[in-house]
């Protein structure tokens, strides 16, 4: 083991220019993750000069046998904290030979909302607090639950501290570690109200990149449970009962909600959002209905309503923004699902091109 771990950590940068390139897409249940690895002659910052792809999408539910090329497409590059040195990871999406988007390739869509001029201008910004949770790979049951059987009621594992509380830590905080390297803008880290439950939060982070982001985050995290031996859940109801759901709950604010009278610019893109409110549960994630049930910090599925630091709200306001007249809302539908692309340009849409 010693030998292959040291071939698994060689260092290249001393023998070649050439460096590993590992290509990342979205896969056909629009949660799997997939990626294969290639040789490029050397380090490169721009996504647009790296070569286009392909793959076999009859094998990931995204084509048919006798037609199966799909193209992948770099979209941005990020440090790879597994192999190091000077490679890559690149996050793609996915067209067919014609040139079309295929209809798992959510960021095609997204990126013509964040590149009209109004959305530009308004420099949406996102923080996204994409919870998960961790399941021992044999049981599948959460990691520290005992197998069969229950932990204690919900109580003292939100950001607990002790081998009774805290289950995983190790996996969260090599995560952490690791988007740092890469160059994600995560801001932080905590333990969840269920046991077993994690949460990290990308941003603040502009337009497209967010959705780019939080992928890139969830396929990192995934690497790192397969390395650790745990099985990862974005299910936004893990345990039915008396246990919280998964969510990804979406921080959003544009240039005018930031800028002095801005609380009446978040009023009413509150107001937006509540008219729309239908159009965008059924785009906040499958399953989501197991989630939102008025419990467990979570608001009704079929009624909007908006609070101060009402957690139990479809939106949340801060007290600061409140208080300083300016800022950001928090939008507490997304399920820990979702898709990112899918979440912020629908969000940018509504509250800024969308005309009641």
């Amino acid at each position: 083991m010693s030998l292959l771990n040291d071939l698994v950590n060689l260092n290249l940068c001393d023998v070649t220019e050439k460096v590993i390139a590992e290509y990342i897409w979205i896969g056909g249940s629009g949660m799997d993750m997939r990626s294969k690895a290639r040789t490029l002659p050397g380090p490169e910052s721009d996504p647009s000069r790296l070569p286009k792809w392909n793959y076999d999408g009859s094998s990931t539910e995204q084509a048919t046998g006798d037609n199966s090329e799909v193209i992948i497409c770099p979209q941005a590059i990020f440090r790879d904290p597994f192999r190091r040195g000077r490679n890559m990871l690149v996050m793609c999406d996915a067209y067919a030979p014609t040139g079309d988007p295929i209809p798992t390739n959510k960021r095609f869509n997204a990126d013509k909302i964040f590149s009209h001029p109004d959305v530009v201008a308004e420099e949406p910004w996102y923080g996204i607090e994409q919870e998960y949770t961790l399941f021992q790979k044999d049981t599948k049951w959460p990691l520290g639950w005992p197998v069969g059987g229950f932990p204690a009621p919900q109580g003292p594992y939100y950001c607990g501290v002790g081998s009774d509380k805290a289950f995983g830590r190790d996996i969260v905080d090599a995560h952490y570690k690791a988007c740092l390297f890469a160059g994600i803008n995560i801001s932080g880290i905590n333990g969840e109200v269920m046991p077993g439950q994690w949460e990290f939060q990308a941003g603040p982070v502009t337009g497209i990149s967010s959705g780019d982001q939080v992928w890139m985050a969830r396929y990192i995290l995934e690497r790192i449970t397969e390395i650790a031996g745990a099985v990862l859940s974005f299910d936004p109801k893990p345990v039915l009962g008396d246990w919280n759901g998964a969510g990804a709950h979406t921080n959003y604010s544009t240039k005018s909600m930031r800028n002095n009278g801005g609380i009446n610019v978040i009023n009413e893109a509150i107001e937006k959002l509540s008219k729309r409110h239908k159009e965008h549960i059924a785009a906040y994630g499958k399953g989501n209905e197991r989630r939102l049930t008025g419990l467990h910090e979570t608001a009704d599925i079929n009624t909007f309503s908006w609070g101060v630091a009402n957690r139990g709200a479809s939106v949340r306001v801060g007290r600061d923004t409140e208080k300083e007249g300016k800022g950001y809302f928090e939008d507490r539908r997304p399920s820990s699902n979702m898709d990112p692309y899918v979440v912020t340009s629908m969000i940018a849409e509504t509250t800024i091109l969308w005309k009641p």
